[in-house]
């Protein structure tokens, strides 16, 4: 059990000491508990736990020390404790400090804590999905604010003189200029933003700050070229009027309009987007300053002001203090590796300084040359069809110009009110940008598309495929998500991955309200189309793909399983399991996005104008039935070719690791996991790739008698790079029929007779219904045996078996009520000599073990009977 806590015995001692204040007598000491009990105790007390965490944890911990006595080792004890307590909260919802205040209590940074839950992870049963989340959100927050304040305090040491002239008041030196700056953008960022881990918007966001204070401060405090933008303005009268004497509302919105100096050199020195900076600072800046209320101030904002609102932001949060990144906190201090990548600034370098090397890009600056590198490929494409592309539109059979137009149009507004639920009401126009470049995209991947078709098909009537709604809602979706994932790149990438974020993929699925495996189709056409893709949204497409594959295109509701039905229904079994050898090559097909979209075809050799709207409903020019062959899905016999391929790779990494000893083991595991996908594929339905490659390597093993736990498994499928790190949802408990022998909450009389009755058990210590149990109500001239209880002497039981066993009354099986519940077979108890249900008998000089054989084999004779006479009744009842 757990450690009582020690706030009970003081609470009682102080009772004691109020009841009786003039007497002596000292008050009642705390229990003695052991050290490490006491320790728990008082590490409970000052993170303020509930009693329901304090305990659970407290097992948690136990249970940890038992399977690794590491971790119960003085040296990593605090530590485990932290973790449990952290994990506990979070299940229960008790959360009752903060993040950074756990840190502190057990003296790790947020890295070290990261890591020591991995390894505790490893050593536990589960850790639930919902952990996983926090986790997750605590990572992705605390690697963009990482990123955010190295390029804060680089750009400040750029603006800003590190000893300005004597003529500046000793408030404005640079320390409390960089805490009032960085205090006043965790605000914002907190209240703008409901995405925090958001890197783009933070930084736009950033430099809203930057020039709102950069435009209070006195030109002798600044380096060039900002002191002479902001003395321009001085000069102009737009900002460096009299301060004291202005509305600040009136300055604002003169700054707004006018003051953009300031804002364009920002812009430029860190290849930002001029015109979205400018919408973040009058759609989401400006309204924050005015709900906190610095616009009626005069000169700087009150550093006090802005902790005390920041405190409650960070309270109400109870995550990270970003507060601490300005003392150099080592809570949150990167790990050595994580702060060489952040130091690796890049450096422009001047006319004389061209042998500098440059570095490896920080997070921010990589962000900023992709959505540059995107903004150069969209800025010659329009936000309406193309000459080209009205021409393909007037060529088919219906025009699906107006159809197209309408579709954007609704999928605009759309998209806007997504993205300001997810992101924040304020950024709804930001929104709209990234949609506004999305549909520039999409019209110029179309047109790609249709050149490549005409091409290789040699028509220029596409008319069923431009007609889908289907192709269109996919093709804009995959267009957009090139988009969001561009500025979407999280803040931990480092090598130009995206991390998953609230915006990230397959959100964009439920905005357009998209099948994943509809999504899936387009995927491959789009990067082939597109050359000017870059390298980081080629592999982010990929992982796209990836993700439909493992899990998405399996869920309920998808439109694969219909495929795969209906496939089987005209086709009998599928083709056969797909050799190893052929998995260890790249996938050769010539496939495009419209064969997939207008799939099921016949055959691929066959030539003709599919694309036409004169085709038949497989794609194929118009034939007759008796020469139709059985048709075949394009789509799916791909998506069927790419999982394999996906699977395979993933068995052969995870074996390799596992059971690279037993090598005649893989080819068996294979099958059994290629068999499922493909015969046994409703066991997908709402789960994952990896959950059945897992089985299958632990099945196998069993049937071998190889030693292979699944917690193994689990653990070394954890390490594997790109892996799902979340325990499934854990399927709900089935029901459990009730059984056909209902008996009512009235004794019922057992049908073998003399006054044996059965009632439902009651406990014999509580009022039911304001009856009494039964124990009460029976007389003391009746035999009462509860199940559970104490029997007390055998006499009860051989009374009851000789009554049912007196009993003439014999139930037989009739035709006549066959669909009547069959009446259990009459209960006899062992009693040595008696009559077993069969009618053998135990002689008195046979052994115990004998009879022990002869009552078993006199079991399976009896239920082998009853089986057979239970199928004979079956068929009996289905010839009638």
């Amino acid at each position: 059990m757990p450690p009582k806590p020690l706030r009970r015995a003081g609470s009682a001692a102080a009772k004691s000491q109020r009841a009786s204040p003039d007497s002596g007598s000292a008050p009642l000491a705390a229990p003695r508990l052991d050290i490490g009990e006491a320790d728990f105790v008082g590490f409970c007390d000052a993170l303020k736990v509930s009693e329901g965490v304090r305990e659970k944890a407290w097992k948690t911990y136990e249970s940890l020390s038992a399977v690794n006595g590491a971790l119960a080792s003085n040296k990593k004890k605090k530590e485990t404790w932290g973790v449990c307590i952290f994990i506990v909260a979070i299940d229960l919802d008790e959360i009752t400090f903060t993040f950074t205040e756990l840190l502190k209590s057990i003296g790790m940074n947020v890295c070290t804590f990261f890591q020591f839950l991995k390894e505790v992870d490893v050593n536990m049963d589960t850790v639930s999905t919902k952990v996983d989340s926090t986790v997750s959100r605590l990572k992705k927050k605390y690697d963009v604010l990482l990123a955010l304040y190295h390029k804060f305090e680089r750009t400040c040491g750029l603006i800003y003189l590190e000893q300005p002239s004597s003529e500046i008041s000793a408030e404005l030196n640079s320390v409390l200029v960089l805490k009032n700056y960085w205090i006043t953008f965790l605000l914002a960022k907190g209240k703008v933003l409901q995405v925090e881990d958001d890197l783009v918007i933070s930084f736009q966001l950033l430099l809203c700050v930057l020039d709102y204070f950069i435009k209070l401060s006195p030109p002798a405090m600044l380096k060039e070229p900002y002191k002479s933008a902001v003395t321009a303005v001085a000069v102009n009268g737009s900002a460096r009027t009299p301060r004291r004497g202005q509305n600040r509302s009136t300055r604002t919105s003169k700054q707004v309009d006018t003051d953009t100096k300031v804002i364009e050199i920002l812009c430029k020195e860190h290849d930002c987007n001029l015109d979205e900076v400018k919408n973040v600072y009058s759609t989401s800046f400006i309204p924050f300053l005015n709900s906190i209320g610095i616009v009626a101030s005069s000169g700087l904002p009150e550093v006090e002001v802005i902790l005390q609102q920041y405190e409650e932001l960070y309270l109400k949060n109870k995550d990270i203090d970003a507060r601490l990144f300005l003392d150099h906190d080592e809570t949150l201090q990167p790990d050595v590796m994580a702060r060489s990548q952040v130091d690796m600034m890049p450096l422009k370098p001047n006319s004389d300084e061209e042998h500098i090397l440059t570095l490896p890009q920080t997070p921010v600056r990589a962000a900023m040359n992709n959505i540059q590198q995107l903004s150069m490929i969209l800025n010659s494409a329009a936000d309406k069809p193309s000459d080209t592309l009205i021409k393909y539109f007037n060529n088919c059979t219906v025009n699906p110009k107006d159809s197209i137009l309408k579709r954007v149009e609704n999928f605009d507004h759309v998209f806007k009110k997504k993205f300001a639920e997810a992101v924040g009401q304020g950024c709804a126009e930001i929104g709209a940008q990234r949609y506004k470049l999305g549909v520039r995209l999409y019209y110029r991947v179309m047109e790609s598309m249709l050149k490549s078709e005409e091409e290789r098909l040699s028509v220029q009537n596409f008319s069923k495929l431009l007609n889908g709604n289907i192709f269109h809602t996919s093709l804009l979706a995959c267009a957009v998500e090139v988009v969001m994932a561009t500025y979407g790149r999280n803040a931990s990438q480092s090598d130009g991955t995206s991390a998953e974020t609230d915006l990230s993929f397959p959100w964009i699925l439920s905005v357009f309200d998209l099948k994943a495996f509809d999504f899936y189709k387009v995927i491959e056409s789009f990067i082939r189309v597109e050359p000017s893709l870059t390298r980081e949204m080629i592999k982010h497409l990929e992982r796209c793909e990836h993700q439909i594959m493992e899990c998405l295109a399996w869920q309920s509701g998808s439109p694969l399983f219909d495929l795969i039905k209906q496939s089987k229904e005209r086709e009998g079994q599928t083709e056969q399991p797909e050799p190893t050898s052929t998995l260890n090559l790249p996938l050769q097909h010539n496939h495009t996005a419209a064969d997939l979209y207008l799939s099921p075809v016949r055959s691929p050799k066959k030539k003709g104008p599919p694309l036409s709207g004169t085709s038949t409903s497989d794609g194929q020019p118009g034939v007759t039935p008796q020469t139709q062959k059985p048709q075949k899905s394009t789509s799916l016999s791909l998506f069927y070719k790419k999982v394999y391929l996906l699977a395979y790779l993933r068995l052969h990494t995870l074996f390799f690791r596992l059971l690279s000893d037993h090598p005649d083991l893989e080819p068996l595991i294979w099958t059994l996991f290629q068999h499922t996908l493909q015969n046994e594929y409703e066991l997908m339905r709402d789960r994952h790739l990896d959950q059945i490659m897992m089985c299958s390597m632990y099945g196998i093993c069993k049937v071998k008698n190889v030693d292979l736990r699944f917690k193994t498994i689990v653990s070394a499928y954890k390490e594997l790079p790109n892996t799902n790190q979340e325990p499934p949802t854990l399927s709900p408990i089935p029901h459990i029929p009730r059984s056909p022998y209902q008996f009512s909450n009235s004794p019922r009389r057992v049908p073998a007779g003399n006054n044996i009755y059965i009632s439902p058990l009651k406990s014999p210590y509580k009022f039911s219904d304001g009856f009494q149990s039964p124990t009460k109500m029976t007389p003391r001239s009746r035999i009462l045996v509860s199940i559970g209880e104490s029997f007390g002497t055998s006499e009860k039981f051989q009374k009851i078996n000789q009554m049912v066993c007196n009993s003439d009354y014999h139930l037989k099986r009739s035709a006549e009520v066959s669909a009547a519940p069959k009446p259990l077979k009459r209960l006899r108890f062992d009693i040595e000599g008696q009559d077993e249900a069969d009618g053998s008998k135990h002689l008195p000089q046979e052994s115990k073990f004998q009879q022990k054989l002869a009552e078993m084999t006199s079991t399976r004779t009896r239920m082998q009977k009853q089986k057979l006479n239970d199928g004979n009744d079956t068929s009996a009842s289905e010839e009638k």
